[in-house]
């Protein structure tokens, strides 16, 4: 590895053993061939401003009823002046973690990018995320500094009180941004100089850790350096996407998951384009804001796609040029729906948090009915079953990846079951045709896909045993036409307590309120005893069958 520019060396220490990594398709590959040193951060911004491209529009955004913008220059400008803040105010050294937290605005973009000019380690963090989730990822990353939205602030300060249950002490600083008070970030850049020389970091120095629940509830740390950060830009975007400096883009998914961060801020950036951001969307706030910025290319999930279909005769789409659908499997009812209500062929992808985006997608004119499509130029991809053994043509097996990015978990021992013979095993079943389209078939682990949202069963269960009327649960997806999958919880009851619609209702506030809203059980079973083997194991595949019915 390069010489790092890390001062605080964790990220480079936590790293996995080197004969746990992935075979990595570097060498070779023009797409990825990136020099010894570089920071990703300037690559996307400052070398767009160098090359003269400083007045081009990068964020646009809703202001009420005005539009506004960011030019590429002005966004150097901001995300210099906020790491002088990080370095001079904070005195953040590079190689140190800051947790962000905050939805799709600008100041959430900047602050990520001022942050890794800065030589840190971003951990993005989703929105809706209570303080006890957080607490268990400032632990593991050992996070002493926080950037905030001033309106989420709430779960950050329970992790910073030493009364309260989810105290994390390693957390040292919160600052806010969109924050007009004398200690908020935005008045303590004003003046701060323009300029900043981003830090002279390794192209495999740690930029980034993307968090993921994985099928236990216990996150795992995905660690992805500045050149993972570029190749997931100059393969899957370059090769399918084919964004260019005439494209704008939106979506819904959150700049903390790497689909967002991708999609809405790396690709657009790399190519020059623009991105608008906004907070909050549902189907018709983004027809609608496909109409108003005339936006050629849209990012979410096959849910928003299905309910947007019904309302496009409402809005003009005439600037659509591509629709990518990637977080949960796309049914092919879904994709002829837009289509006939757009005209556009869908651009399907599947990839995860640990390959830091997708690597499988096939361009519109390159689809096949049924299958997701082909690896992304750079990856290479196989079926293989249990014994690590390439399968026949058609048959089901295991979808292993190889490619210039790969997985690299946090001082966790989980790598070495993501990771086997130098593959990456993103934990699907698929089965490929003779021409290398890849079908999906199911999670092969308990991983429920909710409207693109992860949910790790044993986590919500963890959430409802604490329940005084809960004596026993188990949680499993069930089959939905809007969502994919639900969270359906199957629950043993306490003596003295009666099954009703009042207590699952209360069950369901319950686990809203002890983790992020979105893991909550839509669908509730009261039953006298659950599934179990002999050694006591709960049957996981008994629950999905009954959820199934």
């Amino acid at each position: 590895m390069e010489r790092s520019a890390h001062i605080d060396t964790f990220a480079r220490d936590n790293l996995p053993p080197l004969e746990w990594w992935p075979q990595m398709l570097i060498e070779g590959n023009p797409d990825v061939d990136y020099p010894a040193r570089f920071n990703c951060a300037a690559a996307l911004l400052s070398e767009q401003v160098a090359a003269g491209h400083g007045e081009r529009i990068a964020l646009r955004w809703a202001q009420g009823e005005q539009d506004a913008s960011l030019t590429y220059a002005e966004l150097d400008v901001l995300t210099n002046r906020i790491a002088h803040v990080l370095t001079q105010d904070l005195k953040l050294v590079p190689g140190n973690r800051i947790l962000l937290r905050g939805p799709n605005n600008p100041m959430m973009a900047a602050c990520w990018l001022a942050s890794i000019k800065a030589g840190l380690v971003t951990v993005p963090t989703m929105p809706l995320l209570r303080a006890v989730e957080l607490k268990t990822i400032l632990e593991k990353a050992e996070i002493h500094a926080a950037l905030c939205d001033v309106r989420l602030r709430e779960e950050l300060d329970h992790c910073m009180d030493a009364g309260h249950a989810s105290h994390a002490p390693v957390l040292k600083q919160l600052l806010c941004f969109n924050d007009e008070g004398p200690e908020g970030l935005e008045s303590l850049l004003k003046d701060k100089p323009a300029d900043f020389s981003a830090c002279d970091t390794a192209a495999d120095d740690v930029c980034l850790i993307a968090f993921t629940s994985g099928t236990t509830g216990q996150p795992k740390g995905c660690m992805h350096f500045h050149r993972d950060v570029l190749a997931m830009c100059d393969t899957f975007s370059r090769h399918i996407l084919r964004l260019s400096p005439q494209d704008v883009v939106c979506g819904t998914p959150p700049l903390a998951f790497t689909f967002g961060l991708g999609g809405l801020l790396c690709f657009p950036l790399r190519a020059g384009a623009s991105t608008v951001l906004l907070e909050r969307l549902t189907p018709a706030d983004l027809l609608a804001t496909i109409d108003r910025f005339k936006v050629t290319m849209t990012f979410t999930a096959p849910t928003f796609y299905r309910q947007m279909a019904a309302l496009v005769g409402r809005y003009s789409l005439a600037s659509l040029r591509a629709s990518v659908s990637a977080g949960e499997a796309l049914p092919d009812a879904t994709r002829q729906l837009w289509k006939q209500a757009t005209g556009i062929e869908m651009t399907d992808g599947i990839g995860g948090t640990e390959m830091i985006h997708v690597y499988v997608s096939s361009p519109p004119e390159q689809v096949r009915p049924g299958a997701i499509g082909k690896v992304v130029p750079g990856y290479v991809a196989a079926i293989l079953d249990e014994n690590l053994n390439p399968v026949p043509v058609g048959t089901v097996g295991r979808l292993a990846v190889k490619g210039p990015t790969g997985c690299k978990y946090l001082n966790d021992e989980r790598q070495k079951q993501f990771v086997q013979g130098g593959w990456n095993f993103p934990g699907d079943t698929f089965k490929m045709d003779e021409d290398g389209y890849l079908y999906y078939q199911a999670r092969n682990d308990d991983m429920i896909v909710s409207a693109g949202y992860n949910i790790a069963g044993p986590e919500v269960e963890g959430t409802l045993l604490k329940h005084e009327a809960v004596a026993e649960c188990g949680v499993v997806g069930a089959p939905d036409e809007d969502r994919g999958q639900v969270v359906k919880a199957f629950i043993v009851l306490k003596p003295g307590f009666t099954g009703s619609e009042e207590l699952k209702k209360q069950l369901q506030d319950f686990v809203k309120e002890n983790a992020a809203p979105y893991k909550y059980p839509r669908a509730i079973e009261f039953v006298t005893q659950l599934p179990r083997t002999e050694t006591g194991k709960l049957q996981r595949f008994v629950l999905r069958q009954m959820a199934q019915g």
